[in-house]
């Protein structure tokens, strides 16, 4: 699903993978729903990414 992006992605990858505007990516970023690092830009793991979606869609990974 996120092949594509590198390990770190931007806030215009975050923007362009979950189809959402400017506005909603930093919200999430804000809010602490999708972890990030702050070093005079967002740089947002692509794990982390994965790991909201998951959890926005009920999808539990955590199943021994």
């Amino acid at each position: 699903m996120f092949e594509r992006y590198d390990d770190i992605m931007t806030i215009e990858d975050l923007m362009e993978a979950l189809i959402i505007g400017r506005s909603k990516a930093y919200e999430l970023l804000r809010n602490g729903q999708i972890k990030s690092l702050k070093m005079k830009v967002y740089r947002i793991p692509k794990a982390a990414v994965k790991e909201y979606v998951l959890s926005e869609t009920g999808i539990n990974t955590n199943e021994d």
